[in-house]
């Protein structure tokens, strides 16, 4: 049984939403606007956030964020009208875990909440535990990088992909396999979520340990 919390500002949508979580054997708490739902996340963290982009006053996207910031453990799940390219790119590059375009089947909703609460590449470990790849240490627990004798806090989507090219160290990953492993979607040649994430972390890793292989995908250097 997992914790959700549902963050919706339609109340006929989330009784229907928590009553299906609820047959599926998990436990649900709700609130009717970002405001309260991203205080109740933030008091006592769920396992998942079921949440609606397009709220008044605090909408999904700053929820988002914040948890991101505070409570990267936290996995969201976005559900939104708002279902174009560049919305669902967007909510996945901040950190979502997926996006489900409203109006949905409740069929579906229920899978993809159990895939996501089941997928290993998103729990964090109970106790610490370090990926070490030449000068880069990787805090699997705290989700950050140390090198050069500085810290360094990722986001949740910045930190599967850095675990998953350190687990590899010296192998060249396709942007095929890291769409897919990172996240969880079959390859799609119109999308760039990949590249715009590899950039992101060679800012904060600096120099040019993440190796571009040309019309293949990337690869971490050992040394």
């Amino acid at each position: 049984m997992a914790e959700i919390l549902v963050i919706d500002d339609e109340p006929d949508l989330v009784r229907f939403v928590c009553r299906a979580l609820e047959a599926d054997g998990h436990r649900v708490t709700s609130a009717w606007d970002g405001a309260d739902g991203l205080s109740m996340a933030m008091q006592e963290p769920p396992d998942l956030v079921v949440l609606d982009l397009l709220m008044p006053g605090v909408d999904g996207r700053s929820v988002l964020a914040a948890l991101q910031a505070s409570r990267p453990e936290v996995r969201v799940l976005v559900l939104s009208a708002d279902a174009d390219v560049g919305a669902r790119v967007e909510v996945l590059e901040a950190g979502a875990v997926d996006f489900l375009a409203k109006p949905f089947a409740v069929r579906e909703l229920v899978a993809r909440v159990r895939s996501r609460l089941s997928n290993p590449a998103q729990p964090l470990s109970n106790g610490h535990e370090f990926l070490r790849v030449g000068a880069v240490t990787l805090d699997i627990q705290a989700r950050t990088i140390h090198m050069d004798d500085r810290a360094v806090t990722l986001s949740q989507r910045e930190f599967l992909l850095l675990r998953h090219l350190m687990r590899r160290a010296d192998r060249v990953c396709s942007r095929e396999e890291l769409l897919s492993e990172v996240w969880g979607y079959a390859f799609d040649p119109a999308t760039n979520v990949v590249d715009v994430c590899v950039a992101r972390l060679r800012h904060k890793l600096r120099g040019d340990l993440i190796r571009t292989v040309r019309n293949v995908g990337y690869r971490l250097a050992s040394g």
